[in-house]
């Protein structure tokens, strides 16, 4: 089922109203389920919260906005002209709707598209990994641990557009 257009994705600053809700989210979803916290991320990736660009999806609602899920674009990482999609997370009322796809199609948008990166990459956990692979990412590599939980190196390289022959 696909999401309703009602939901919006943007890309927010640190500044932003909204991104104390991505925190909680990404905390309730990501790092509680492992008894881990948004402290201990920042503690052992310092400076990393700070240098991604956060991407939200927005739904309005009468009380206001809610941020149902997000993601994050690392440039420069793993390498110059390379990018990382991390932190992906989707209100578990809300999976199967479309919405990770959407943030997905944005951070693909803004790396290819606005940054000229060449490649992203994310380390996608391993039940999760057929997603990615759905939009187009490959495997690259063996499976690998990390954080005691199976994960998949996934790549997307920059999509190369034929030339147009004059008919």
């Amino acid at each position: 089922m696909e999401c309703s257009a009602l939901i919006t994705i943007r890309r927010i600053e640190l500044a932003d109203p909204l991104y104390t809700s991505e925190r909680a989210l990404r905390e309730r979803v990501l790092f509680k389920p492992l008894g881990l916290s948004m402290a201990r991320f920042e503690a052992e990736f310092p400076g990393v919260e700070q240098r991604y660009e956060h991407f939200v999806a927005v739904m309005d609602h009468p009380t206001g906005p809610l941020v149902i899920g997000c993601a994050g674009l690392l440039v420069g990482d793993p390498g110059p002209n390379e990018g990382r999609l991390l932190q992906m997370a989707v209100d578990p009322q809300r999976q199967g709707e479309g919405i990770g796809r959407r943030l997905v199609v944005a951070i693909e948008s803004r790396a290819f598209g606005v940054k000229d990166l060449r490649r992203l990459s994310c380390h996608a956990r391993e039940p999760v990994a057929a997603f990615y692979r759905g939009l187009g990412w490959h495997n690259q590599g063996d499976p690998f641990d990390e954080i005691g939980i199976p994960h998949r190196l996934l790549v997307l390289d920059r999509p190369t557009i034929p030339p147009v022959r004059p008919r």
